[in-house]
């Protein structure tokens, strides 16, 4: 940790070769992409709407309505209304109150998305992107439903089990902070119970998630409906956040109103819903599928780097 001291803390984090290592994992991204026919775009780190979503803060500007993105999702979806076809970017996005070993407020985020691929084949190609920049290491692949994940670490089947049972299971682990709601339960069972005993050095694919949780995933009816949403561990880190994207505004619209007043039940930030996304969902998204990656955390992995800090020039502490 970097002291309060400027004159202290002037030096990057990291290293020279780390730099360079950097540089060479970013192209081998584009690479990757340009031979995948992808195109490369560049989209506003600035906008009027914000992010909805209650499980992520976000920064404002306060002399004017703008918002620093937290992922580039919204713009790239209004591209692919417009016909852009298969397109990645790879830039910066920002969260308040994340940082950490794992966390930055600022960091590096790559983001892609198929026209008429399932998230089932675009699970494949986030495999074949992760290999491709981790030459030489040996993951062993894993797939899993979040219904089998947490059978099987949790000890609970979170379809079946009251909130009742969720609040029990979850005293068990040790929490006795303040009261959470579902959501906030399942979320501990994952990161308390499931994820350490995930594979050190696996790759691990979590999908189907509850419809609560779906975000901007579609939801697939059914006997049991599940969010058609996938998350990819590297060891038992989350690197990787993909969705079968949801095409219907309406049912945007209902979604963002659903998270605006939870924002408001827990006194978080609000901000203007985005009206230009729902008038691209509105004038036709094309049945795609799209995932977001954390690339710091990619680096991470390959440089066998213990913090976030010794991947970046200059990490939250030192900018």
């Amino acid at each position: 940790m970097v002291g309060p001291d400027p004159k202290a803390g002037w030096k990057p984090g990291a290293a020279q070769p780390m730099l360079k290592l950097r540089a060479t994992l970013l192209g081998e991204i584009r690479a990757f992409m340009r031979a995948r026919g992808v195109l490369e775009v560049e989209t506003p780190v600035l906008s009027r709407a914000g992010n909805s979503d209650p499980g992520i803060e976000q920064f404002s500007l306060h002399d004017a309505a703008r918002y620093l993105r937290t992922s580039p999702e919204y713009a790239m979806k209004r591209l692919l209304a417009a016909g852009s076809g298969d397109i990645f970017e790879l830039g910066r996005v920002f969260r308040a109150g994340e940082q950490g070993r794992f966390h930055n407020p600022e960091f590096t985020l790559l983001e892609w998305y198929r026209c008429d691929w399932s998230y089932q084949r675009l699970m494949d190609e986030v495999t074949a992107l992760v290999r491709h920049c981790l030459p030489g290491f040996e993951l062993a692949e894993s797939r899993v439903s979040y219904r089998a994940l947490l059978q099987t670490h949790a000890n609970i089947d979170h379809v079946t089990a009251s909130d009742k049972d969720l609040a029990a299971r979850v005293r068990e682990c040790g929490y006795d902070g303040p009261a959470l709601d579902r959501n906030g339960m399942l979320d501990l069972l994952v990161t308390h119970l499931a994820q350490p005993q995930l594979p050190e050095h696996g790759l691990t694919l979590v999908y189907d998630y509850p419809p609560d949780q779906a975000a901007l995933a579609r939801i697939r009816p059914g006997p049991v409906p599940v969010a058609e949403r996938f998350e990819v561990f590297l060891g038992r880190i989350e690197l990787a956040n993909g969705y079968q994207e949801l095409t219907d505004a309406e049912e945007q619209r209902q979604r963002f109103a659903s998270e605006a007043t939870l924002r408001a039940e827990r006194d978080q930030s609000r901000a203007p819903l985005d009206e230009r996304l729902l008038a691209a969902l509105s004038a036709g998204l094309p049945e795609c599928s799209g995932v977001a990656l954390g690339v710091d955390r990619l680096l991470m992995h390959r440089a066998g780097a213990a913090s976030l800090d010794e991947v970046m020039a200059f990490s939250a502490n030192r900018a």
